[in-house]
């Protein structure tokens, strides 16, 4: 038996939010690749199975799994379980909540349950895996911002806090482990198709505030994130990447 007829272990990606229309659409994108998806949801268990469904269905791997990120007990519990298969090389921490309004009038528990998903949960689900990660000497960390981060939006300073909160961690994340060759990255969308933004953003608005004047496609998204979890990205580390038809 040569070198090259030895296969390697099948990489492990896990995708929190993977059930919704952007997740979904990097889920299939990541098992395109050659990945085992791990496809989270956090109550839509049918909606997660169904993704992982159409993964198998194209000859890739998949699992779903259901879990409160926002919870620190149910995270850890099944992040322990997940681990017993082995490290999971590839975190896309994709879960976030938007509960809108203008900051005059906004709730103690809007503010707190839009950071509790986005911020707290990318931490209750990336730190118990890179001890393990670590240990293989390779692993990405992919986590979906927005432009909002990047530029503001009004009626969003809960969402906006926790995602740009994510940039300076992400960031701060690279520096401590790119020398395992664990590369942490930000992918920040704009307005992306779907059944939401047909409805709050008509095509003479869409005209309006991006250049492109269009909607991003989840698939558009999902190639981006899929190539900062290849072998080909290794270089690219502590990165903010903007993908938003020129919107800033």
């Amino acid at each position: 038996m040569t070198p090259e007829t030895i296969q390697k272990p099948q990489r492990r990606a896990l995708v929190t939010g993977g059930s919704g229309d952007l997740g979904g659409a990097i889920c299939l994108a990541l098992g395109a690749a050659g990945f085992h998806v791990i496809v989270h949801a956090n109550i839509a268990l049918p909606r997660a199975q169904s993704v992982v469904d159409g993964i198998v269905q194209a000859g890739g791997r998949a699992e779903a799994v259901a879990f409160d990120v926002a919870d620190a007990d149910a995270s850890a519990s099944a992040m322990a379980s997940l681990l017993e298969a082995g490290p999971i090389q590839v975190v896309v921490n994709n879960a976030g909540i938007h509960d809108d309004a203008p900051m005059a009038g906004m709730t103690a528990q809007q503010w707190h349950r839009v950071i509790d998903v986005s911020l707290h949960g990318f931490f209750n689900v990336t730190q118990p895996l890179l001890l393990p990660m670590a240990r293989t000497r390779w692993g990405r960390v992919v986590c979906v911002s927005s432009v909002a981060a990047v530029t503001g939006n009004r009626g969003q300073t809960n969402y906006a806090a926790a995602k740009s909160a994510l940039h300076g961690a992400t960031k701060s994340l690279a520096r401590e482990m790119a020398s395992r060759g664990i590369t942490a990255n930000v992918v920040a969308p704009g307005v992306i198709e779907s059944a939401m933004v047909g409805e709050q953003f008509p095509p003479e608005v869409l005209k309006q505030i991006v250049p492109a004047a269009r909607a991003g496609k989840p698939d558009e998204v999902a190639a981006l994130v899929a190539f900062l979890c290849s072998d080909a990205a290794g270089y690219i580390n502590g990165q903010v990447i903007g993908i938003n038809g020129g919107m800033g």
